[in-house]
């Protein structure tokens, strides 16, 4: 009898070779690469803050030099990583002429990679001094400013005030106003090397003895000043009058856009005009202005003397016979003309 054959055993098939565990270096190399850009930035910005402490302590020392007063009781900069702070306390700026600037507390902060754009803020107040009128406090909700392209001339600056007092200090002289609910001013450098200015006041109130008090202490007061200057590169100097002076003398001029203040019931405005420096500091050129109420304004500045009583009858009578209130308003050898009568001195800068 045949045997029966059986099927040959299947061929065993091996086991597969167990998977590599991943590399751990795949894991490691973003943090690794991110470890070397923060410390070679964490380099960089080290070079920046000392460059800006140079930079300041150069200046500072050019400016002590052409007779400056520039002080501060402590500086500190700070903002890494990607920002530049620099702190002051105690800061004290005085320019020869005699306007001065101080504050008990000035932050400055710009990006690290963009210190061409800095922003500005005095949260305790500053204090302004006049070279003849003495210091005024100035205290807000908010108080900053915006410079840009500093490196144009003029640079691109833009001051703001929010809910503003202002409180002359001891022995000084009155300042016109009180309060002020906002403050604006703009500086912007201009092609044909000219430069423009814009500043406004807005529901500002009087001090009872300003020069605006003679319309009423405490009344709503605007004010606005828009104008272009020439020559820019003209003003240059040691100091504020040194610089005017150059300007003046460059042919420099303030082309009047809009001006104006309302003070009360009584306001004057002008459209148009032109206007510069004097040799000694004072305004001089011409305003096409419109006033209105001028007759109780003459007699408001006549009773708080500070214009004479003659010179306000006769800019009354001159107002009187003008019902549309236009009249030339003319700054010239120190003197303030309203049509053909003299006023009061011209405003004087130093």
């Amino acid at each position: 009898m045949a045997r029966r054959s059986t099927p040959s055993d299947p061929t065993p098939v091996p086991d597969p070779a167990p998977d590599r565990k991943p590399g751990r270096l795949g894991l490691y190399v973003p943090f690794a690469i991110a470890a070397i850009i923060a410390i070679a930035w964490t380099g960089v910005w080290i070079g920046i803050r000392g460059q800006a402490q140079r930079t300041i302590d150069a200046d500072a020392a050019i400016l002590r030099k052409a007779g400056y007063e520039v002080a501060w009781q402590d500086r500190k900069i700070s903002g890494w990583p990607f920002r530049m702070d620099i702190a002051f306390t105690g800061l004290r700026l005085r320019e020869p002429s005699g306007w001065g600037f101080a504050a008990p507390k000035l932050e400055a902060e710009a990006f690290a990679y963009a210190l061409g754009h800095w922003m500005v803020a005095a949260e305790d107040g500053f204090t302004f001094t006049r070279p003849h009128g003495g210091p005024v406090e100035v205290k807000g909700r908010v108080i900053r400013a915006s410079l840009t392209d500093v490196t144009q001339r003029p640079p691109a600056l833009s001051i703001e005030g929010q809910d503003l007092t202002f409180a002359p200090g001891p022995g000084a002289q009155p300042f016109s106003l009180a309060s002020a609910r906002r403050v604006e001013l703009h500086l912007r450098p201009g092609p044909d090397d000219q430069g423009a200015i814009l500043f406004k006041v807005e529901d500002g109130r009087t001090a009872p003895a300003g020069t605006l008090a003679a319309f009423g202490a405490g009344k709503p007061v605007a004010m606005v000043w828009d104008s272009i200057f020439s020559k820019v590169s003209g003003f240059k100097g040691a100091d504020l009058a040194e610089r005017s002076q150059a300007w003046s003398l460059a042919g420099g001029q303030l082309q009047v856009r809009q001006a104006g203040i309302t003070a009360g019931d009584a306001s004057l405005g002008a459209q148009a005009g032109k206007l510069t420096l004097d040799g000694d500091g004072y305004l001089t050129g011409d305003l096409d202005v419109t006033v209105r109420n001028g007759p109780q304004a003459m007699a408001a500045l006549a009773g708080a003397g500070l214009v004479p009583p003659e010179s306000a009858l006769a800019a009354a009578a001159v107002m009187a016979a003008r019902p549309d209130g236009r009249l030339p308003l003319t700054f010239q050898a120190g003197q303030t003309t309203l049509g053909p009568v003299a006023l009061a001195p011209a405003p004087k800068l130093w």
